[in-house]
């Protein structure tokens, strides 16, 4: 399982400009099967993603993001292996 953690290096209004290209990203990677949870850092400083797959292609993807793109965000990767999961969420374990 792998750990997006992405943070603003812009202004959050020059987030916005790039939000509906981004969000589009993020179904797409739900449509890839990558994609497990999203949302924003509270505050809003960024957001994270949690995503299974091969570490090669998730960084292929990641480096497509628009807001990755348009130099509105950093993203660091963190692999996690994880051993252990409450029920229904076995799949985090891949």
């Amino acid at each position: 399982m792998f750990i997006l953690s992405l943070t603003y290096v812009k202004p959050n209004d020059e987030a916005d400009r790039h939000m509906e290209p981004h969000m589009a990203w993020v179904k797409e990677g739900y449509a890839k099967g990558w994609f497990l949870a999203s949302g924003r850092k509270v505050p809003r400083t960024g957001g994270v993603i949690l995503a299974i797959g091969d570490r090669t292609a998730i960084e292929a993807y990641v480096a497509a993001d628009p807001f990755a793109l348009h130099g509105v965000a950093e993203y660091e990767i963190t692999e996690l292996a994880v051993t252990t999961a409450v029920e229904g969420l076995e799949i985090l374990k891949r």
